[in-house]
């Protein structure tokens, strides 16, 4: 299993390729081999100084450009990226071990995300507010709100760069990227590929580092206007209680727990492919994963016995280019690994059955992040497998009996991203659409996109990435009333 080596890759803060304040290092390990693949300069807290003053001046230059002219730059960065495309996806592959057909998702959702929210920009409209007395007229327009910070989750390291970085430039905002440290090389490129085509200093810079490092100097500065994330709900409660030495705008996308909920009238094929592809696609290692499977009781063993057959037959290795068929890699760290582990010791010891996987598969590297997928049938509301974002490949099955148990159970959660539900019965349908306590309900069927907002309730957030609606966590607002 050949790993390639990525070299040393720099900051990316006002404009130029840098060095850590420090000179620190680090090493990028793949978790399909345990190798290490590149280095890269680790931000401090004296780098995390520097780029907060870096985007305050990008900012002025910014924001004062025509939206015709910050279009412009961010379409020759898509083209820049799609230049280096396969570059950009190979080191996906290796810093966090999602497949290469996997990491198209990736480019697509960030190539799309520079030409598609200038459109959605150009297409705001300007409010008109009618005067009661007929004594003004009243308008509302959009100004870009700031400086942004974006803290990144490692599992989609380039598509999460694109669902801020979009709605950021187009705003005319300046953006500050923090790659998660586990996932940062093909963030760093980016960082190559904007000095190599000379994007105005100070609009985008790019550096990693420790939380506490950077992370926190960032937060609790009062030069952001906009604080944005992915990532889990305990780092997302950490910042917005960092964030308040000064009043910023706030968008966060955090944990998920999905309820999946097949209905005996469900299309139970379609069902199934959905619920091998949305609990084991990127090792499981997706916030709108289908986290707890609910299957009506009448055809429940029908249902497990085909899930366990789907799921032995996914192939698991290093799913580089040349390994088309690889369907699940490694999972990103040993640490999220061994945690699976618990979950399931967890599950079976009040009562759940080991269905299938729950070991270490063989014939791969003993120092890679490698498990089988697993289905645990029998899960219960006091199991960890119930209660906590999985994330990884660990599917939890229970039976239900009637439409309030099922709608009880689903809710039974203190996060609220996605929920899925497969039926043919329209009042189920109608019903289901209203109760369901999640910021989106997928019904016989799954579609995300750029254009589609995608957002949470409870514990999983506040705003919106992608569509129209994340312009807003960008832009302020101003009344301008004139007499008549």
């Amino acid at each position: 299993m050949k790993t390639e080596n990525f070299g040393y890759k720099k900051l990316y803060i006002d404009g130029k390729l840098v060095d850590a304040v420090s000179g620190e290092r680090e090493d990028v390990v793949c978790p399909a081999t345990g190798e290490t693949i590149a280095q890269i300069a680790k931000a401090g807290k004296e780098d995390a100084e520097k780029v907060l003053l870096s985007a305050q001046k990008g900012f002025k230059y910014w924001s004062k450009l025509s939206l015709a002219e910050r279009t412009t730059w961010m379409l020759k960065l898509r083209d820049a990226i799609l230049k280096n495309e396969h570059e950009l996806r190979t080191a996906m592959v290796h810093e966090m071990g999602k497949t290469y057909a996997g990491s198209q998702e990736d480019i697509d959702r960030l190539t799309e995300a520079l030409e598609w929210y200038p459109n959605a920009m150009q297409n705001l409209r300007e409010e008109q507010i009618p005067d009661h007395d007929n004594t003004h007229t009243h308008r509302m327009i959009s100004k870009p709100a700031g400086v942004a910070v974006a803290y990144l989750a490692w599992n989609f390291p380039l598509l999460n760069v694109g669902y801020k970085i979009g709605p950021a430039l187009a705003s005319g905002c300046s953006l500050i990227i923090k790659p998660s440290t586990l996932s940062p090389l093909s963030a760093y490129m980016v960082g190559e590929i904007l000095e190599s085509i000379n994007f105005p200093a100070g609009v985008v810079n790019i550096l990693a580092g420790s939380s506490r490092e950077v992370a926190t100097p960032m937060t609790t500065s009062t030069i952001p206007a906009v604080i944005t994330m992915i990532g889990s709900t305990q780092t997302g409660q950490k910042i917005i209680a960092d964030s308040t030495t000064s009043i910023k705008k706030l968008g966060m996308e955090l944990g998920g727990n999905a309820p999946f909920i097949v209905f005996e009238d469900a299309d139970l094929d379609k069902a199934l492919d959905l619920a091998i592809g949305l609990r084991f696609g990127n090792t499981g290692q997706i916030c709108v994963a289908a986290n707890r499977i609910f299957v009506h009781k009448n055809i429940y063993d029908k249902f497990l016995k085909e899930y366990v057959k789907r799921a032995a037959d996914i192939k698991i290795g290093f799913g580089t280019k040349e390994n088309p068929d690889v369907f699940m890699g490694p999972m990103a760290s040993r640490d999220s690994r061994d945690r699976m582990f618990e979950l399931i010791e967890d599950a079976i010891s009040k009562g759940a059955t080991l269905e299938y996987g729950g070991k270490i598969p063989e014939n791969l590297p003993e120092k890679g992040n490698w498990m089988e997928p697993t289905i645990i049938s029998g899960t219960t509301p006091d199991m960890k497998l119930f209660r906590e974002e999985i994330f990884g490949p660990v599917a939890g099955v229970m039976s239900f009996d009637t439409d309030d148990e099922v709608l009880e159970l689903s809710n039974d959660t203190e996060f609220g991203l996605a929920s899925y539900i497969f039926t043919n019965d329209h009042k189920r349908i109608e019903r289901f659409t209203e109760d369901l306590e999640f910021g989106e309900i997928q019904i016989n069927g799954v579609k995300y996109a750029i254009y589609l907002p995608h957002g949470g309730f409870k514990n999983s957030g506040i705003g919106h990435d992608c569509s129209h609606l994340a312009l807003d966590d960008y832009l302020v607002k101003k009344r301008v009333s004139t007499a008549i």
